[in-house]
């Protein structure tokens, strides 16, 4: 019993894995090259992202609650429509 437990565990770890990653890089870029989140914010005091939460945040929270397919689409659109003429309104 205790090694279809282990086994169980190990293909939730396998099946996590893609999202596990994604989630990290993001936190890597949050905490090196994000004007909101890592070294470059003491450039941007009031913030450089015109939504709340950022698109990296809202990528990593998607990521987590949707999956990778379903998140990783919403999270693009949301980057996609990060522009000028953009109206700021989210899925």
């Amino acid at each position: 019993m205790g090694t279809l437990k282990t086994f169980k565990g190990w293909l939730i770890q396998l099946w996590q894995l893609p999202r596990n990653l994604l989630v990290g890089f993001i936190t890597l870029y949050q905490k090196t090259l994000s004007p909101d989140h890592g070294m470059l914010k003491g450039f941007f005091p009031h913030g450089f992202c015109r939504f709340e939460p950022s698109c990296s945040q809202y990528m990593k929270e998607r990521l987590a609650e949707d999956g990778v397919v379903v998140g990783s689409a919403k999270g693009i659109w949301q980057i996609l429509r990060c522009n000028p003429w953009g109206k700021g309104n989210r899925l």
